[in-house]
Parts: C-alpha cells; structure tokens; sequence
C-alpha cells in the first residue's frame, strides 16, 4: 500500500463522526473536563483522577504572571497596532523563547538525560562547563518561589512524588552546595519534574507552557482592546529610549551626487 504523504494518529473522522484517540467526539463532550480532554490527546489515553488533577493544577500555576514577561509586551504591543484577538495571542506565543516559556522543556530534558547520574555531579559538571542548568534561579524569587512548593505538595499528596521530583530537589541542594548560592527551583522545574513522573516525554515541555499560558494572553489582549487606546504603547522616546548610534552627519558628496 503506498504510504500517504500525511499520517495521525490523533483523530478521524469514522463515517459522519469526529473520533479522538478513537472515542467519539460527541462521547466525550459535557463528560470530560478540558484538561481530561488535553491529557487524551496528547497522551493518547484517558488519564486517571489522579492525573487529571495533578495536570489540572499545573496548568493554573501557568495560566498567568503578570504584565511584564516578553510574551505579555508583545502580546498587548501588537494588539496596540490595531490588530485583532487572535493576531495578539499569535505574537505572545511567538515571543516565548529560551528564557520565558522555553526552560521547562530543557528541565525536562535536563532531568530525563541525568535521573540516574549523582546530582552532584551533574550540577559539577555543568558549572565548570559555564552551562545553565535550566529550571533553577528566578529573578524575584530568592528563597523559595511559591507555584513550585505547592506543586511539590501536591505531588506529594497527589501521588506524583518520586525518583525526579528527589532529584529536582537534590539538585537544587547541590547548586547551593557547589556554588554557594541559592538558585531557586523555578516552576518550570517543579513542572519539569512532575509531568516527568507522569511520563510525558521532554519535547512536549514547550507545549505544557502554551496550554497554561494562552488564557493569560487571551485575557490580557482582549483587555488591551477593549480598554486601551490603539497605539497606546509607543515610546516616549525622551524618557525611555537612549540612543547610542551615530550623531547627525553629512551624507559624502559621491553619495549627494550619484544618479541610480
């Protein structure tokens, strides 16, 4: 049988029906909750309460923090220019990168390659290489950050609480130890670390971000149009930009000359 140019094995349509990892669309609608409905698709299965409530809450420690991350400014930024909802939400989710949204898939990563390696080592072998260990260190949080201690609870009560989530700990503590520095366990960490245990694979990190995060941007963009002027985030440039190129200059007479 000659192989089709696309392939899924998310969803079809069976006759005049929408089937999901093969259940009936119309099946599951007014019986799943949306973060049941997410686990299926990305898992392929129907997750257990315990899943689904652990997968629940991470997602509300996602769905906002404040107006100042990159995805937020430029969110708001581009809705300013007169553009509509979705083209909004489109440039916050294009400004997630390496250091907003992108961390919790290199902790993913990060945790998935080392579990069975001496956390010590690990955190060694990364300073002396000058490599950032990601899911550690925040910019406001110096002791502990909040979202990752109640994400940590709720592992621990939940019964998500095992080999990566000791791990993530051990090598906060082994930051500390090696550095002499506290670099807190950020909640892209305690994230990592939790849906690792649920066995979700490390590509999927970014994914987890978008899921919780696009709410936020939904709410933040409707609210820039509905109660902002357009172009409302233009500079004052003599307040809030300092120029560092080149003072005014005459363009060369062979250039005022030329004819193109």
């Amino acid at each position: 049988m000659e192989k089709k140019k696309w392939r899924t094995g998310i969803s079809w349509h069976f006759g005049s029906e929408a089937y999901v990892r093969g259940y009936k669309l119309a099946d599951l609608i007014g019986k799943l909750s949306f973060t049941e409905a997410i686990f299926l698709v990305l898992k392929g299965e129907l997750p257990s309460e315990k899943e689904r409530k652990m997968l629940d809450a991470i997602f509300v420690s996602l769905v906002e923090h404040s107006i100042a991350p990159p995805s937020v400014i430029a969110a708001r930024a581009v809705a300013s220019g007169g553009n509509s909802l979705h083209v909004g939400v489109g440039a916050g989710v294009l400004a997630f990168g390496e250091a907003h949204g992108g961390a919790l898939e290199g902790a993913m990563r990060f945790m998935q390659e080392n579990l069975d390696k001496n956390p010590e080592e690990v955190v060694k072998e990364y300073l002396d290489r000058k490599i950032r260990i990601p899911g550690y260190g925040h910019r406001y949080y110096r002791d502990y950050d909040p979202r990752s201690r109640r994400i940590m609870e709720l592992a621990r009560e939940i019964g998500f609480f095992g080999r990566y989530c000791q791990f993530a700990i051990d090598v906060e503590k082994a930051i500390e130890k090696i550095k002499g520095k506290k670099l807190v366990m950020n909640v892209d960490g305690a994230i990592a670390a939790v849906v690792s245990e649920m066995g979700f694979d490390w590509t999927l990190g970014k994914g987890f971000f978008i899921i919780g995060r696009i709410p936020g941007l939904v709410a933040h963009v409707h609210e820039e149009l509905t109660t902002e002027k357009p172009f409302s985030k233009r500079l004052d440039e003599e307040k809030e930009v300092e120029y560092t190129g080149k003072q005014p200059r005459e363009l060369p007479e062979e250039f005022k000359n030329r004819q193109l």
